[in-house]
């Protein structure tokens, strides 16, 4: 008997859950290798990895059969998995679905840090799938996955304004401002670290998409019932005669 249409939206409703509180196993920064590249805005994913292993105390070290930097360790009982890819942005792909088709780590345990043009420095943003939007790092994972069903954490670097001037925007060193606001960002995402693992996405997005303290709230107005303060009076002293000024 084929199931019911409330069967499959259960199984729908079910899967959608998993997917979305699925436990991140493997965190990948984006970015190119070797010295010239290391301080540019397309480094800004090689950047959160590098805070993310200081702050988990994880040492990075070259995995010849991963083609990339990784790092491993367990985490709350749990394996988790650090990978800065260095094949060069636009080969990513080659380091991160070798590692997970080898430990069976589905695109949904993946979270990919990477520069993102269209979000300003200083904002960052959590969302799973999605298109590439030109990205060459993220357009290699795609195709070497099958799927683009994993993890973003997107750290704005903004736009130069000109569509032409892309290739050298992201290959050149953020200004001081720029640089201060992303460090901003990649912190509160760093502070969402244990939900990540713990795979809280709502906790760790209220987390990475809040940059600026919320408005305190107005005070609450007197209900009907209250009762007003009491009124205070003043009463002025009793004069004696010889204080009394003279009648003209």
């Amino acid at each position: 008997q084929p199931p019911s249409k409330s069967d499959q939206h259960t199984r729908c409703v079910r899967l959608s859950g998993a997917k979305l509180n699925a436990m991140i196993k493997l965190f990948v920064g984006l970015g190119n290798p070797g010295s010239d590249y290391a301080h540019t805005r397309h480094n800004a994913g090689f950047w959160w990895i590098d805070a993310l292993a200081d702050q988990w105390r994880m040492g990075m070290r070259p995995e010849r059969n991963y083609f990339g930097l990784m790092a491993r360790a367990q985490i709350g009982g749990n394996t988790v998995w650090l990978l800065e890819p260095q094949t060069f942005m636009n080969a990513s792909g080659k380091s991160v679905g070798t590692l997970a088709r080898f430990f069976k780590i589905a695109p949904e345990e993946i979270l990919v840090a990477h520069d993102e043009l269209d979000i300003t420095p200083g904002e960052a943003k959590l969302k799973l799938g999605g298109g590439h939007a030109g990205h060459n790092g993220l357009r290699d994972i795609h195709a070497q996955l099958g799927s683009s069903n994993y993890w973003r954490l997107r750290i704005g670097i903004g736009h130069p304004g000109d569509k032409s001037q892309v290739a050298n925007w992201v290959l050149q060193k953020p200004s001081p401002d720029e640089r201060a606001g992303i460090n901003q960002s990649m912190d509160r995402a760093l502070k969402a670290g244990d939900h990540l693992l713990g795979g809280q996405m709502d906790k760790a997005m209220a987390l990475i998409h809040t940059s600026k303290p919320p408005r305190p709230k107005p005070p609450k107005p007197l209900s009907a019932c209250a009762t007003p303060p009491a009124l205070t009076t003043h009463v002025s002293p009793k004069l004696d005669d010889k204080d009394k000024p003279n009648a003209a």
